[in-house]
């Protein structure tokens, strides 16, 4: 689509401003967690934090194809497999670093990616969403087979990963502000990229593909590199969650919590990067507080959900936008 040629309205994404705005709330938000922790003498909320905030990257990464493109994958949680297990496998060579092992992570993924993503984009629908599923089944078996490397019993970290040296992440507090100085890094990658030529033309094939065809646009080169960022940045969020753990395991990559990351993204808002955040924070806390109350939480949570989807479409910043606190989108 030329410069020349006005975007129908359509085919616009959420306003910048608002898509910020949210954003940095949910920062600051972050940022004061830790603090509040240290006031209540409580370090579990900073762990549970950290969780949230790897979690928080996967989410958003899955909604950049998933809401501006329209592609339902069912198994992006391989690509958290793949982080977490380039920090185990590095490790055991005496590799420490956290760059390296999320370069490490992020190339897995990208090779993975753009096989699959390359075979699974020839497809559309339901099929595209049975074959993700089964090529991030392939992986998580691929790992149970691993057996140096604990197989279906996972591996345990002797500790975690270095920056540049120094033993930064070895302190929750230390661990915590790095996974958020990521978020907010990636955030920006995700928010330029969506803003973008890029992006719009992403935008468009998933409203109309035959007229992005029909002006000069190839849908599958678009659909499969953004496939592949996606898959990079869902990585960084394994690498972190293998340091909050210090532990490795094919259920990171198992089909259910691919089905929780998309979970994640509807709760949220789908197409609108802050969503995805927030709906891992809730969706991640929901699961906290629900059981400490009863082993059956899954079943409140699904009663939550259904009346989400029910009495709001977009998620909580749909709700948010019917209550005045902004607009779900332009």
């Amino acid at each position: 689509m030329s410069d020349a040629t006005p975007m129908p309205r359509s085919l616009r994404t959420p306003a910048l401003a608002g898509r910020v705005k949210a954003a940095m709330v949910l920062f600051v938000l972050f940022a004061l967690m830790p603090p509040l922790a240290a006031a209540l003498n409580d370090p579990f909320y900073v762990l549970i934090g950290t969780r949230i905030l790897a979690y928080a990257i996967a989410a958003m990464a899955l909604d950049l194809i998933l809401g501006f493109g329209a592609l339902v994958s069912f198994g992006h949680a391989a690509y958290l497999g793949f982080g977490a297990y380039a920090v185990a496998i590095l490790s055991s060579y005496g590799i420490n670093d956290l760059f390296l092992q999320i370069a490490a992570g992020i190339a897995m993924s990208a090779c993975f990616a753009l096989v699959t993503g390359a075979i699974s984009l020839r497809t559309q629908g339901v099929y595209f969403i049975m074959i993700t599923l089964a090529f991030g089944q392939m992986a998580f078996f691929f790992f149970i087979s691993l057996s140096a490397y604990g197989g279906d019993d996972g591996y345990s970290l002797a500790q975690r990963s270095t920056v540049f040296g120094a033993d930064l992440l070895r302190s929750n507090y230390g661990l915590y502000y790095t996974a958020l100085a990521l978020l907010i890094a990636l955030f920006v990658v995700c928010n330029r990229i969506v803003n973008s030529r890029f992006g719009r033309v992403f935008t468009g094939i998933r409203e109309n593909r035959t007229r992005m065809e029909a002006v000069g646009y190839s849908p599958f080169r678009f659909q499969l590199t953004a496939f592949v960022i996606s898959a990079c940045i869902t990585s960084v969020a394994g690498v972190l969650l293998a340091n909050q753990a210090q532990f490795v395991s094919p259920a990171f990559m198992s089909w259910h919590r691919s089905g929780e990351l998309i979970v994640m993204v509807v709760l949220g808002g789908v197409g609108t990067l802050a969503g995805g955040i927030g709906g891992a924070v809730v969706a991640l806390l929901l699961e906290e507080w629900l059981g400490m109350l009863t082993d059956h939480w899954p079943l409140l949570f699904g009663i939550f959900l259904v009346l989400m989807v029910l009495f709001s479409p977009h998620g909580i910043t749909g709700l948010l936008a019917k209550l005045g606190f902004g607009r779900a989108q332009e």
